[in-house]
C-alpha cells in the first residue's frame, strides 16, 4: 500500500447515509489527482499537466454531486474547496440543517444516527432508509418505525411561530431524544 504524500485536504461531509470521509491527493510535481470517499479510491489521473481544475464524483447512497475545485493562489500555492450539489460546503451544510433533523443515540450499546429529511419525510438511520407508517393526530402528525427492537415515533407538531415553522421531536421507547448538532 502507497503511503499517501501527496494528501493536501481532508473533509467530512454530514448526509443522510451517514457522515463521509472524503481526501483529496494532488501531486504537484506530477500532475496527479486521486480522490477517495470513505478510503475508497473514486478517481485516479496520473501526469496532469494542468494543474488547476475540478474534479466530479458521487458520494454516499443518494449518489450526492461532489467537486474539488484546485485553484492556484500564487507561484506553487494552490486552493482546495469542496462543493456539494454545486453549493460550497459551508453553504450546503448550512441548508442541509433547515432541511434535515439529526438525532444521534445508543441503544443497548449500539450507536444509531437518525436522519429526518424534511422535505420527503424520508427517515434514514445508519446509511438505510426506513420503511415507516405516518399518521395525522390531534396536534400534527407522527412518523413510525423501529431502530432494532425499538419502537421510535418522530412528532411533528407546529411552533405556532412562522419563522420556527414546524418542530420534529424523535421519540424512542416512550423517550425524547434531543437533536444533534453535526
Amino acid at each position: 500500500l502507497e503511503k499517501m504524500t501527496d494528501l493536501v485536504a481532508v473533509w467530512e461531509v454530514a448526509l443522510s447515509d451517514g457522515v463521509h470521509k472524503i481526501e483529496f491527493e494532488h501531486g504537484t510535481t506530477s500532475g496527479k489527482r486521486v480522490v477517495y470517499v470513505d478510503g475508497k479510491e473514486e478517481i485516479r489521473k496520473e501526469w496532469m499537466f494542468k494543474l488547476v481544475g475540478k474534479e466530479t464524483f458521487n458520494v454516499g447512497a443518494a449518489k450526492t454531486k461532489a467537486t474539488i475545485n484546485i485553484d492556484a493562489v500564487s507561484g506553487f500555492a494552490y486552493e482546495y474547496t469542496l462543493e456539494i450539489n454545486g453549493k460550497s460546503l459551508k453553504k450546503y451544510m448550512e441548508n442541509r440543517s433547515k432541511t434535515t433533523n439529526t438525532w444521534v443515540l445508543s441503544l443497548g450499546g449500539t450507536d444509531y444516527r437518525v436522519v429526518l429529511e424534511k422535505d420527503t419525510m424520508d427517515v434514514w438511520c445508519n446509511g438505510q432508509k426506513l420503511e415507516t407508517a405516518g399518521e395525522f393526530v390531534e396536534d400534527g402528525t407522527e412518523t413510525h418505525f423501529s431502530v432494532g427492537d425499538h419502537s421510535c415515533c418522530i412528532k411533528a407538531v407546529s411552533s405556532g411561530k412562522r419563522k420556527e415553522g414546524i418542530i420534529h421531536t424523535l421519540i424512542v421507547d416512550d423517550r425524547e431524544i434531543p437533536e444533534a448538532v453535526e
